[in-house]
């Protein structure tokens, strides 16, 4: 059976087209991502649920992936520390060809079935942890053998995959199977399938770390404050929290380095 991400562009001659009929044609594509994704909310539901189980244990969460697919699960990783304050090693993303790859296309990696393994034994993966595969055809070599040696030693397994009936899917205990179709630019899972995975490792890893508390109300109280931009939106949040003035909440956030410590020590202190 022939891969929804592998058909034919629904366009052609794009090379003869105006810039903004192809602007058009791709912002259309896009339109379709958020419709199959609320179609897998359900699958997508079963693996946020198991994760934050897993993690509240004092589990991780890996991703693996390739190409587009792998440097998408290692922005994710790369985001959670400074948005939610935990520990680097908390959410970490691997990829095909090692971090190299991420700038710089590295060939054959993906097709090497042992290597996921390899670097994920590098980490000490165990039961305690979630692993989740990244690959929009679903077929990629270095994610099923990850995910298949991962399930020998009975850790929970997950994908994100734009094909329907794959062997990732296969190979993952949650699946989730997002159908965004055919691409603009034939085959570029770049495109759609990229956005459809971007969406899903947000809905993944934000709906995750509300339910391991690092939310409050909807304000990013553990926000690491590396740079003026940040500190600001802090001090802010300390003012709403406290009733201070700002140079009264810029100090005491300074001084705790982060706002749920602030407020909390402001409340303590009352």
């Amino acid at each position: 059976m022939e891969k929804t991400t592998e058909q034919d562009s629904r366009y052609n001659n794009l090379e003869q087209m105006p810039v903004l009929e192809i602007l058009q044609g791709i912002n259309r594509e896009d339109h379709t991502v958020p419709d199959a994704i609320a179609k897998a909310l359900p699958q997508i539901e079963k693996l946020v649920t198991i994760t934050a189980e897993k993690m509240k244990a004092g589990g991780r969460l890996f991703y693996i992936g390739a190409g587009t697919s792998g440097r998408l699960g290692v922005v994710d990783a790369s985001e959670c520390p400074p948005t939610f304050g935990v520990p680097f090693d908390l959410v970490v993303g691997i990829m095909a060809g090692g971090d190299g790859a991420i700038r710089k296309a590295v060939e054959f990696a993906e097709d090497d079935t042992e290597q996921a393994w390899k670097d994920l034994a590098a980490y000490k993966i165990s039961d305690k942890d979630v692993l989740v595969g990244i690959a929009a055809s679903g077929s990629t070599p270095y994610v099923i053998g990850g995910l298949k040696k991962a399930n020998q030693h009975n850790i929970v397994t997950g994908c994100i995959v734009c094909n329907s009936g794959s062997p990732v899917a296969a190979a993952a205990k949650y699946p989730v199977e997002v159908i965004v179709g055919p691409e603009f630019l034939t085959g570029s899972t770049r495109m759609k399938a990229g956005t459809a995975q971007k969406l899903v490792l947000n809905m993944l890893s934000t709906t995750v770390m509300i339910q391991l508390g690092r939310v409050k109300g909807n304000k990013m109280v553990d926000m690491q404050l590396t740079n003026h931009k940040l500190v600001d939106r802090g001090t802010h949040m300390v003012m709403n929290y406290t009733g201070l003035p700002a140079e009264k909440a810029a100090e005491l956030l300074l001084k705790h380095g982060s706002v749920r410590k602030a407020v909390e020590e402001y409340m303590q202190a009352k």
